[in-house]
């Protein structure tokens, strides 16, 4: 076991965010510069995810390089080029390596900032962050595991339609590479041989800036300087004139207003539920004889986005959710169930030294990006060394991001269910390793997230699928060792992770990029 933990912390980049730090934290590694091994021509053919097709957005055709509008362009880059400075030398070097692995990287730093639980009102209430109010006490969102899934999978799609959209209308409308154009102006990235107009790059900035304004609303200023950056980022490389980026910023946006409809209609702002829904759910788990689920937190906390198993999801289906719903637990009468408060019991006091790394490797509590972001830091450290196109790489994280948000909506919808007990709830004298999440115990999160994440990168990336599925289950133990899951929880999760993540893989075979 030490050797798997030695080997995870080498592969992992993980960030550590303070939980009282403010600050954000996106510059955590210093990767080569992207260079594709196949720049995927072919990928204005691959099938988006929400998008009708890769033309549903128009894009005007390109002035001609002769004319003498793109000319001046060409000036532009020459003159930030004889006067390069080491802060513009540091953005080239930053945003090189690829664009949608920084802006996951981006987003998971705006995770790790907000992902705070509320303190409670002077009278014991708590307040909700309102995406109405997003500057009210407590500021909006919290960034909770299930919210954050949701946020990665919406940026990962919609990453992934505007960049096939980008690749249609790369091959319609072919114009050249300002280098190839003109071959006086040095090229400070690797060339790709594309064409450039719209420039992917312009059009990531653009679909990510938008949606990430509707998910971070009170870090606007912060996501436009961002994308301001990789704009210049891409003039002064000499990889695009300003038209290029102008015109992927257009294509970007228009992608992103059919997302941020999409996320206004799914279901999540109701996901919080109310003090009726909570009491009934307390008073159904009774009705059958079982105990529920208590907050454990003083004063008591609401339950954590109680009906979140009802988001829509972009890859199953309300009856998909349902028919995949892991059997029930032990009851809380059941000799098996005492079984395994008795073994919870015996890890709160005998954790190995072991144990305990497993543990904190994979906490994931407040202020870190959540195992939803854990498992996108991952990916990309899987997938910086393949190579990928900037398409392939938004296919491949949104693929990720969608099942772990599928992991989300069928893990809550489980939880909430079965509103099965903490093992500390029903025995006061565990001491858990680690927090007590604000949720029933049944089906376990980080299970399930790890499971799903490890069947869809499997498939990715199958010469690591022995390395995926050893930190999947490492994932799982981390909250039966930690005092805070019983077994069943744990292994249920982890099934049920797996059959989420066939969700994705089953897409991932009729996309066309295989």
């Amino acid at each position: 076991m030490k050797n798997i933990i030695i080997t995870l912390l080498g592969f992992v980049s993980f960030i550590s965010i303070s939980s009282c730090s403010n600050e954000i934290d996106d510059r955590s590694e210093s990767y080569p510069m992207l260079n594709p091994s196949n720049n995927d021509d072919l990928a204005g053919n691959w099938k988006p995810i929400l998008l009708s097709a890769p033309d549903e957005f128009s894009l005007d055709a390109p002035m001609t390089t002769s004319n003498a509008a793109f000319t001046r362009e060409l000036n532009e880059i020459k003159s930030y080029q004889a006067n390069i400075s080491k802060e513009q030398k540091s953005i080239i070097q930053y945003w090189s390596a690829g664009s949608v692995l920084r802006w996951n990287e981006i987003m998971r730093s705006l995770v790790a900032k907000y992902n705070r639980p509320p303190y409670q009102n002077a009278d014991g209430t708590y307040p909700t962050p309102s995406a109405t109010n997003p500057f009210a006490n407590t500021p909006f969102p919290f960034s909770n595991p299930p919210y954050a899934a949701r946020a990665y999978a919406y940026v990962s799609a919609a990453q992934y339609d505007a960049l096939v959209a980008t690749w249609h209308y790369k091959k319609l409308y072919n114009r050249a590479a300002p280098y190839v154009v003109d071959n006086t102006i040095k090229v400070l990235i690797p060339k790709n041989g594309m064409p450039s107009y719209p420039s992917e790059d312009g059009v990531l900035a653009g679909v990510t800036v938008e949606l990430l304004k509707l998910l971070f609303p009170t870090e606007i200023a912060y996501i436009n300087g961002k994308a301001e950056e990789e704009k210049l980022y891409r003039i002064i490389s000499g990889a695009n004139v300003r038209s290029d980026v102008e015109a992927g910023i257009s294509l970007g946006r228009k992608i992103a207003t059919k997302y941020i409809t999409r996320a206004s209609t799914d279901g999540m702002g109701a996901a919080v539920g109310n003090q009726t829904i909570w009491t009934q759910l307390e008073a159904q788990t009774k009705a059958k004889g079982e105990i529920p689920w208590l907050s454990l937190d003083l004063p008591a906390r609401p339950p954590m986005l109680p009906l979140f198993g009802n988001v829509r999801s972009f890859l199953m289906s309300t009856a998909d959710v349902i028919a995949s719903r892991p059997v029930p637990p032990p009851s809380t009468k059941s000799v098996q169930f005492a079984k395994e408060l008795a073994e919870v019991k015996k890890f709160s006091q005998n954790a190995s030294r072991k144990e305990m790394d497993i543990v904190t490797f994979w906490a994931d509590g407040v202020g870190t990006y959540t195992p939803p972001g854990h498992w996108n830091a991952i990916a990309a450290d899987a997938f910086v060394t393949k190579n990928y196109s900037e398409v392939r790489w938004a296919r491949n994280m949104a693929l990720l991001n969608l099942s772990l948000m599928d992991a989300a909506i069928s893990c809550w919808d489980a939880k909430y269910y079965y509103f099965n007990p903490r093992p500390t709830q029903i025995d006061p004298s565990i001491k858990t390793l680690t927090g007590i999440p604000n949720f029933p115990a049944y089906v376990s999160g980080h299970s399930t997230f790890s499971g799903a994440a490890a069947t869809v990168l499997s498939h990715i990336v199958p010469e690591k699928a022995t390395q995926f599925n050893a930190m999947a289950k490492d994932a799982s133990n981390s909250r039966l060792f930690g005092a805070i899951h019983y077994r069943s929880d744990c292994e249920k999760g982890l099934l049920l992770g797996e059959t989420v993540g066939k969700f994705a893989i089953a897409r991932a075979r009729i996309d066309g990029a295989e």
